[in-house]
């Protein structure tokens, strides 16, 4: 079996965890690759003694990778999904940061967990990722990744708000005055979505959803459609450009240029056990049946 490891920082107190990690997949003779600057972290902190194989970039990984772990906190997986893209490995969320809803294995779970799904007794869950393009005339920059959560457009350098002229597959849909506007997979539709009163999809629906930031028409409301929709915003307002982003990723364009967003041809799969599935994952981190009638 080969797996490839990936992660961004070194969190307290996490060396223990990611040795431990790496103690399990020595004892069961598991080829083990590492991102080059996260082993360049591990061996500065003096994780491990043995030597590893890195990787670098995306073509670097092939389809002879079984897993791939990242180790960190939901960002983390969001970088990761631009090293696997359409190569369909499963990927293996172990958190070590925050809420982790998407890396929803805990640290202290590594040694009751790993076996399991080494032993692949998991199931995997395909997620919709989504990708952002801007009109051929146009000599802007364009995002060289995918997006699993969300792609968003706001305000920059002004507290005023912004206009979002919006398309669907090229029919006229409205106009947002607000301080901006997402567009959601079921996947992000837990994240920034969420927080600005869109609704929660489950990540097998086949959907989108598009929630305006702060609108100023009040009458504008988050907006469910077919995750195969062609979505084009067009931005204006009293600046001259404007943010444009991509889950953690940050663009600036100039306003009026033509943004395109589309489903990706691909998915990613994340590896789900049965005590982590998406349900169980709601109740514990959006702490429903809390309620004391529960």
């Amino acid at each position: 079996m080969k797996i490839g490891i990936y992660g961004q920082f070194y969190h307290t107190n996490a060396g223990k965890y990611i040795g431990e990690l790496l103690e399990l997949l020595d004892q069961e003779n598991i080829e083990v690759y590492i991102e080059e600057n996260f082993l360049d972290l591990i061996n500065l902190n003096k994780t491990i003694k043995k030597q590893y194989n890195h990787f670098r970039t995306f073509e670097e990984l092939d389809q002879s990778f079984d897993l791939f772990f990242s180790i960190g906190g939901d960002g983390t997986i969001l970088k990761s999904i631009n090293y696997i893209r359409n190569l369909n490995i499963p990927i293996v969320g172990i958190n070590t940061g925050r809420l982790g809803f998407l890396a929803t294995i805990q640290k202290e779970e590594i040694n009751e967990t790993i076996h399991t799904i080494l032993e692949k007794k998991y199931s995997v869950s395909p997620r919709t990722v989504l990708t952002v393009a801007t009109n051929p005339e146009s000599n802007e920059a364009i995002f060289d990744h995918v997006a699993m959560n969300e792609i968003a457009v706001s305000r920059k350098n002004t507290t005023s708000m912004i206009t979002v002229d919006t398309w669907l597959n090229d029919q006229y849909l409205t106009s947002y005055w607000a301080d901006g506007l997402i567009v959601s997979t079921p996947t992000g539709s837990t994240g920034y979505s969420l927080s600005c009163g869109g609704p929660v999809i489950t990540p097998d629906a086949d959907s989108l959803v598009i929630t305006p930031i702060a609108p100023h028409n009040l009458n504008a409301r988050p907006l469910v459609i077919k995750d195969d929709t062609k979505i084009t915003l067009k931005v204006s307002g009293r600046e001259n450009s404007h943010l444009v982003s991509m889950d953690s990723r940050l663009a600036t364009l100039k306003n009026n240029t033509e943004i395109i967003i589309r489903k990706a041809d691909f998915n990613i799969n994340m590896v789900e056990l049965k005590e982590d599935s998406f349900l169980n994952t709601l109740r514990k981190k959006l702490l429903w049946g809390e309620d004391k009638r529960n």
